[in-house]
């Protein structure tokens, strides 16, 4: 009796095993990635009554990031940005933010150190990353999509994903989770040989703006 009771234990085991190792990135949608629109394109010239949005201190940019044996929650700490809000409405508008890649931190001392080094972002050589919006789109079933340049590590992308926008008398709230694959921006560090380090990482953003003062 005493051996049949080993195989529920051990099937215990390997389905919490199988869970720590799951890839958070694998049920989001993944962002996609092409050649970044000219200069011209992140910059147009707003037609029509322009309202000016600042990013506030409840906003966070974070992002999970996985190897083989586990994840680890992170995000930046320092930002801002601002979103150009045309004739009151979402299309055509844009998103300006600019990250401080220093102020980066993990769930671990140790691992937002190594992040910060060569083998990841680099932030001494890069210190900032930007995302300028080119276009906004609207579906059918009331999601945007926000498509615009990210440059990140020295590497120029445009990255489109889903987004849910809602605007109120307080101001802006931009929410998004998506994937994006870190050897798209260079940032290339296997991990070690047995406990390798996913392509995948999951972004989350929760963007809240308000009105400036007229």
């Amino acid at each position: 009796m005493r051996r049949l009771a080993i195989f529920p234990t051990l099937g215990a085991m390997l389905l919490v095993l199988a869970m720590a190792c799951a890839n958070p990135a694998a049920n989001a949608p993944e962002a996609t990635v092409e050649e970044p629109a000219p200069a011209a394109e992140t910059s147009p010239e707003p037609a029509g009554d322009v309202a000016i949005y600042t990013l506030t201190d409840e906003s966070t940019i974070g992002f999970v990031g996985s190897k083989v044996t586990g994840s680890h929650d992170g995000g930046f700490q320092a930002f801002e940005g601002e979103i150009s809000l045309v004739e009151g409405t979402v299309e055509g508008s844009s998103v300006h933010v600019v990250i401080d890649t220093t102020s980066l931190w993990s769930d671990n001392e140790d691992l937002t150190e190594h992040l910060k080094s060569a083998d990841f972002f680099e932030v001494a050589t890069y210190p900032t990353a930007t995302f300028t919006s080119t276009e906004v789109t609207r579906g059918e079933d009331g999601t945007y999509t926000l498509t615009g340049n990210l440059d990140l590590h020295g590497v120029t992308k445009q990255i489109s994903f889903p987004a849910a926008i809602e605007l109120s008398d307080a101001g802006i709230t931009a929410t998004a989770e998506f994937s994006i694959k870190r050897f798209d921006f260079d940032i290339v560090y296997p991990g070690k040989a047995d406990d390798l380090i996913r392509d995948e990482v999951l972004i989350k953003l929760d963007l809240r703006a308000a009105p400036e003062p007229e």
